[in-house]
């Protein structure tokens, strides 16, 4: 599926997507031309990234990374809810209860299902992935679009100018801890606190109704320069149109026929704001809280140097909970094991983790861990103030009044 940002500078992708791979594999591609001047932010192949690659390897053997009997069992069951609740809603009519749980079971596909599958992580075999990728397509999004920008989240995590994760929510809320003075910050970002929940309910018709789907160029994307023109997307845009217009129809459409508009409109409210609650809060604990890293290349701007992807990738996201979270969750607990192997099913990431925060221990590497979800939420709405009122630069100033953007 790299295939899908043809036209574009991969090489973060590729050695995302490919950990095992060496430059004895790509000496056995075919060279269509160099780029002499070619420079990168990231660097690859340190001694943090051999030896954290070494010691998971060993838990996790190449070729036995996908899916384990476990997490097909849960998708098993979490496939089968979803449309035992979908025929309910179609062919019974929609209730305040079915509607409650209707939209719990889409997020548990956006989560445990999809998720894993359009990483390429649910099975070695990409026909499987695919088919389970378009569990996004069933809930009210779409897998091409998805893959458009969260890819691109994570070769970029919390780039300063190319994580489109980074400026999704703005100008209603601020992700980012712009300096004192910055613009993108205004007086109403003091108070995102207050309206997080409301804007974060507001996921699920800000996906099904985007026109985005028409031209699949996911629009967070394109605004951090990235190509979404060429033949792959072109050719599978008829597919994403009819996909969504399947789901408006039986989700939108079909509750009107056995309701009045006013109950209608409250069930599909009801299923949007639970879907959207269960997707969007979980999305925000990862790589907003208190001491995470929000500008990871700033170094390499400043001094030239590129900076580890690997560790980057730990000091920009965060861990919480255990074996149980990740049940529910397809692994977004595990953050940090999952954006240093993306490709690998979340079914692993509660064996590897404690490995993972030796190795960082052992490197000077900040991994950050809540033991419950409550204590990383917590730690979330803090920095969500810092970065609405700029509390963070103000004591910056005070405690050294030469430095700081005043």
């Amino acid at each position: 599926a790299i295939e899908i940002f043809g036209g574009n500078d991969v090489t973060i992708t590729y050695k995302m997507i490919h950990p095992y791979h060496t430059s004895k594999h790509l000496e056995k591609m075919k060279r269509i031309g160099t780029v002499p001047d070619y420079h990168s932010e990231y660097k690859f192949d340190t001694e943090f990234e051999r030896e954290i690659k070494r010691e998971v390897f060993k838990i996790v053997r190449r070729g036995k990374e996908f899916g384990t009997f476990g997490w097909f069992a849960r998708c098993l069951c979490y496939v089968t809810l979803f449309f035992s609740l979908q025929y309910l809603w179609v062919f019974q009519g929609s209730t305040f209860w079915l509607a409650v749980i209707y939209g719990f079971s889409q997020s548990l596909i956006g989560l445990n299902v999809q998720h894993d599958a359009n990483h390429g992580a649910a099975s070695k075999n990409a026909w499987i992935n695919n088919i389970l990728g378009l569990g996004a397509d069933f809930i009210g999004g779409s897998k091409w679009l998805w893959m458009e920008q969260h890819w691109t989240h994570h070769s970029y995590t919390n780039h300063a100018e190319k994580d489109p994760d980074a400026f999704g929510a703005e100008p209603f809320m601020i992700f980012n801890d712009y300096p004192l003075g910055d613009s993108r910050r205004t007086w109403m970002h003091a108070f995102q606190n207050f309206y997080y929940i409301p804007v974060l309910a507001g996921y699920w018709l800000s996906s099904v109704f985007n026109p985005e789907v028409l031209d699949l160029r996911q629009r967070g994307a394109l605004g951090v320069g990235m190509k979404m023109d060429n033949d792959y997307i072109a050719q599978r845009r008829k597919y994403a149109i009819a996909l969504r217009i399947l789901y408006i129809y039986v989700n939108v459409v079909c509750p009107f026929q056995h309701n009045d508009i006013a109950t209608a409109l409250a069930h599909i409210s009801i299923m949007a704001i639970t879907e959207s609650l269960g997707l969007a809060v979980l999305f925000s604990l990862s790589h907003n809280f208190e001491g995470c890293d929000r500008d990871p290349t700033k170094e390499a701007r400043e001094k030239g140097e590129p900076i580890c992807w690997f560790k980057s990738q730990v000091e920009t996201s965060c861990t919480y909970g255990g074996f149980i979270s990740g049940a529910v969750t397809g692994g977004l607990n595990f953050q940090v094991e999952h954006h240093l192997f993306p490709r690998m099913s979340s079914a692993w990431y509660p064996f590897i983790a404690p490995k993972v925060r030796e190795i960082c221990k052992k490197h000077g590497v900040k991994y950050a861990y809540y033991p419950w979800i409550w204590q990383n939420w917590i730690s979330t709405m803090k920095y969500m103030y810092a970065a609405g009122t700029g509390s963070n630069w103000r004591d910056m100033a005070k405690h050294n009044p030469l430095k700081g953007n005043l």
